[in-house]
């Protein structure tokens, strides 16, 4: 019922395409990686960043050219399928007529939707229009600044934002960053609070924590200061939504890593080199659990003593406060403790 139409809804013509191409050699890539797997969900996004960056990739604004398009993408499918066969040793070889077929396709529904997505938004913010960037994924999946080689293909701190929409750094005016009581992680790489397997089972089950493209299961840990205050840092947050609260309900104990230890040296940040986290061990403080459900709470005078305290606590420790606090997936369950001014002159507006 919700009108998507080209006079609401815009496609920045900037943006780059991921074919079928891309998806089967990120697919066969991992397959090539045996035991060393990154974790990729296998869609692609990968392979399409490298054609971006190697000035190769197919961007939205081509498709108001298909007949100078054709050409390119049939060189790119050769050069995909010479990949797939001759590097990867793969038997796998994308067919460019099915390519091709598709993308025409794809074309006469996505043509009447671009537009500029800089020229758009800057004429929205000179009109005194209200803008919202929002973020995907977690910041420490970010390539420079995440746990590399286990991260994305694009930036994902605040600031990247303004570089993929093409607009200056004076235009952001605030910064909420978004994180559960606890700690996930989907596919590989170093998770130093991983909860036990039982454990982590039953905050899995709880949260309903799997995958949202791939239904994938999130290895699920404590809540990790070390790592927020990186994330706190790396996107400049003015406050922090803390979510999924009442996942952690019903627990004797609820831990907080603070900092890690590695041969008797304390560590406040997290290390570079994936091999630094071996022997890498999680110091703890430990708070005491609530044994009531949180559904139900609509303030924070309804959160149990100790809820507050864990909420408190880990403001303190990362040195951000927390402004709004959810214990369940519906606006209802979520309660407002204090907006920072810029935001809360935002949401009036």
């Amino acid at each position: 019922g919700v009108d998507i139409s080209p006079g609401r809804l815009f496609i920045d013509r900037e943006a780059h395409l991921v074919l079928e191409y891309h998806s089967v050699v990120d697919k066969e890539r991992e397959r090539m990686r045996g035991g060393l797997k990154i974790g990729t969900t296998g869609r692609g996004i990968g392979p399409a960043y490298e054609d971006r960056y190697q000035r190769s990739g197919i961007r939205c604004a081509d498709l108001l050219n298909l007949s100078s398009l054709k050409e390119s993408v049939r060189a790119h499918t050769e050069e995909k399928n010479k990949i797939l066969k001759f590097v990867l040793g793969s038997d796998q070889q994308v067919d460019f007529k099915t390519v091709w077929r598709r993308l025409e396709q794809e074309a006469s529904i996505l043509i009447p939707f671009l537009c500029s997505g800089s020229k758009l938004l800057d004429e929205a913010l000179k009109q005194g229009e209200r803008v919202v960037f929002e973020g995907a994924q977690g910041v420490l999946l970010d390539p420079i600044h995440g746990t590399y080689p286990y991260v994305t293909s694009s930036s994902t701190v605040a600031a990247s934002a303004l570089t993929g929409c093409g607009l200056g750094p004076k235009v952001i005016n605030g910064v909420v960053g978004v994180a559960k009581a606890y700690a996930t992680r989907v596919g590989e790489g170093p998770f130093p609070t991983e909860m036990e397997a039982e454990l982590g089972d039953e905050v899995r089950a709880r949260g309903h924590e799997f995958g949202t493209v791939t239904g994938r299961p999130r290895r699920c840990g404590w809540f990790d200061a070390v790592a927020m205050r990186r994330a706190t840092r790396t996107s400049g947050l003015d406050a922090i939504v803390l979510t999924k609260l009442d996942v952690l309900s019903g627990l004797r104990s609820v831990k907080v890593c603070t900092e890690y230890r590695r041969n008797g040296e304390v560590l406040d940040d997290l290390p570079s080199l994936t091999a630094e986290f071996e022997g890498l061990e999680p110091y703890y403080i430990e708070f005491s659990g609530w044994s009531e459900s949180l559904s139900e709470a609509r303030s924070w005078e309804d959160l149990p003593p100790n809820a507050q305290k864990f909420v408190e606590g880990i403001a303190q420790l990362i040195d951000c406060p927390i402004c709004v606090v959810s214990v369940g997936p519906g606006r209802e369950a979520t309660m407002v403790l204090d907006i920072p001014p810029l935001m809360r002159d935002f949401i009036a507006a």
